[in-house]
């Protein structure tokens, strides 16, 4: 081979296509970028649901009680919460995908560490430094599916990844089986190696310009636009203070994250403690509960995206706040089955297992709809503080509900009890929810009308 002649560069998963942008097209970075942040979600909620299905073996090896495993979850939402701000600080204002790499290899780093942990205490720490690791990372991935999809495909793109980020029970079932077989320790300690092996791939992965297509969508009315992709090189952004003031202003977004906070709290405690209630009520051993409870979650978390995808896309065409009508009544209706399962838990495992599929499917129908509602309300160069924000009032809210739902169990000597009282914050998240429709169409208009005059940024 010739000295002067170099070789072709390999294109990076999510490059803009050669002939430009163009407006109507569903996936105009392609559809890798997507199946690489699912991937990245789905990974952070396998290692943080091994903690579910291993719960009962780390409870008798250092003899703590349900408050305290309670707790556990309740210190990861407290580090989740405090990183927030600056996790959407740095997502409005670095590289996304560069944050996110970073942020996976860490998670692998925290799991191996609660595997190798020689106390609770330590294993405590431990922990919340992978919730604080894993929750840089969605301020950064929020902000970056809104830029690789325009809004005619991005409920689908905020589906599938949410949908990830539901999918902890598949590591509730992983934890449970692997756990039985070789020890809690060697079940984190394995789980470690996806982590590292997702960071490797997330250096494939190439950011988009901010922006470009809210400025495409807003301009196809006005001549068919059409850009390269690139975007300008740097536009500074807001000062954090005015981006908070800004963000804080739309309506929508302040219903629906009150909403999340709310219906977030009761379900964290519903199926944090799920495999414990199902080996605790119906005789199994740890291994078949956190099967079971995982299985049953899984498959409804899947079903309830999809349903729910394809009847928000639906009725964001013909009704006034479609997607958050879709999402609402899934999580009002999806309340009160999980409160009928709750109440025939005692009778057969095959009704509470039904009943409780059913209310999963139903309550997940708001995972592809409220995620892409909060993304068409917040302009390019606020998205990642908007996200950051209700990551962290909902984090705060999700913090407590495991704790509750302890408090409550070792108090009256009944988890069913306890859990049956955390349907009804789920019930009033998901009415908040629907009271979110009148703004949304007003707040998104307001996005594209302001992506007239705003060009995009590389933000690389």
């Amino acid at each position: 081979m010739r000295d002067d002649v170099r070789p072709v560069p390999r294109r990076r998963w999510g490059a803009p296509p050669p002939g430009g942008i163009r407006a109507g097209d569903p996936a105009p970075y392609g559809w890798a970028p997507l199946v690489i942040l699912f991937l990245v979600g789905l990974v952070d909620r396998v290692e943080a649901g091994l903690l579910s299905g291993l719960l009962p073996l780390i409870q008798a090896e250092w003899g703590i009680g349900d408050t305290v495993a309670g707790a556990i979850p309740t210190g990861s939402a407290i580090a989740a919460a405090a990183v927030a701000i600056p996790a959407g600080y740095l997502a409005d204002r670095f590289s996304r995908t560069r944050v996110i790499t970073v942020m996976v290899f860490l998670w692998a780093v925290s799991t191996t560490g609660s595997g190798l942990a020689p106390g609770f205490a330590v294993f405590f720490l431990t922990r919340m430094a992978l919730a604080a690791a894993e929750h840089v990372d969605n301020p950064a991935t929020g902000s970056l599916l809104a830029d690789y999809y325009p809004p005619i495909s991005r409920a689908r793109a905020f589906g599938w990844t949410r949908m990830s980020a539901h999918l902890g029970g598949i590591g509730t079932v992983l934890g449970a089986v692997l756990g039985q077989a070789f020890g809690w320790r060697a079940a984190f300690l394995l789980m470690a190696i996806p982590g590292l092996l997702t960071a490797l791939i997330c250096l494939r992965l190439r950011e988009p310009a901010r922006g470009l297509l809210d400025q495409v969508t807003a301009g196809a009315a006005a001549g068919g636009a059409v850009a390269d992709g690139a975007g300008s090189r740097r536009a500074t952004p807001p000062r954090l203070g005015r981006q908070v003031r800004d963000v804080l202003a739309v309506r929508t977004l302040v219903i629906v994250t009150v909403g999340l906070a709310t219906l977030g709290m009761g379900v964290a405690g519903l199926f944090y403690w799920m495999p414990t209630l199902i080996g605790r009520t119906f005789a199994l051993s740890p291994g078949q509960a956190g099967a079971l409870g995982g299985l049953v979650t899984v498959f409804g978390v899947v079903t309830g995206t999809l349903v729910g995808a394809w009847l928000g896309r639906r009725a964001h065409v013909t009704r006034k706040g479609g997607r958050l009508l879709v999402g609402g009544c899934g999580v009002v209706a999806g309340a009160v089955v999980m409160a009928v399962a709750l109440l025939a838990a005692p009778r057969a495992l095959m009704p509470f297992a039904l009943l409780t599929a059913a209310a999963v499917i139903l309550m997940s129908m708001a995972t592809p709809n409220l995620t892409a509602s909060l993304a068409d309300v917040i302009g390019a160069s606020s998205r990642g503080i908007a996200f950051a924000l209700a990551q962290l009032v909902a984090g705060g809210a999700i913090a407590v509900g495991p704790l509750i739902v302890g408090i409550l169990s070792d108090r009256t000597g009944s988890l069913t009890s306890a859990l049956l009282v955390m349907t009804l914050p789920v019930l009033a998240g998901g009415l908040l929810t629907v009271t979110a429709r009148g703004p949304y169409e007003r707040d998104a208009a307001r996005v594209l009308d302001s992506a007239h005059d705003t060009p995009p940024t590389s933000g690389a």
